[in-house]
């Protein structure tokens, strides 16, 4: 059996969407602030998120270690878009962007 003690980084396996709220793109990064910013800017112009423009944080989790937030992505990943809200919705009912988090 594996024993994770706490780590000194942190990852974040988030969600984003655009303004209608009708696409939901998943990842995961060690900043955060600088992959919304990231996002925003259509670093790359031809990703999911600048076709999409997804750019509005709707969900995030926080790990210490990277594998296991590489294996959460990937389970929110192959979950339905169904099961995605509802997991979204727990946090925060409303589905309001949390982008103001890290903006400053």
């Amino acid at each position: 059996m594996i024993e994770y003690t706490e780590g000194i980084y942190t990852f974040y396996v988030y969600i984003l969407t655009n303004k209608n709220r009708n696409v939901l793109y998943t990842g995961v990064t060690n900043n955060l602030k600088l992959r919304l910013q990231q996002h925003k800017s259509k670093l790359n112009p031809n990703s999911f998120t600048s076709k999409y423009n997804s750019h509005f944080l709707i969900y995030f989790e926080k790990f210490s270690w990277i594998q296991l937030a590489i294996e959460r992505e990937k389970e929110i990943k192959n979950l339905s878009r169904e099961k995605k809200l509802s997991l979204i919705k727990e946090m925060h009912p409303n589905l309001e962007f949390w982008n103001s988090l890290f903006e400053q």
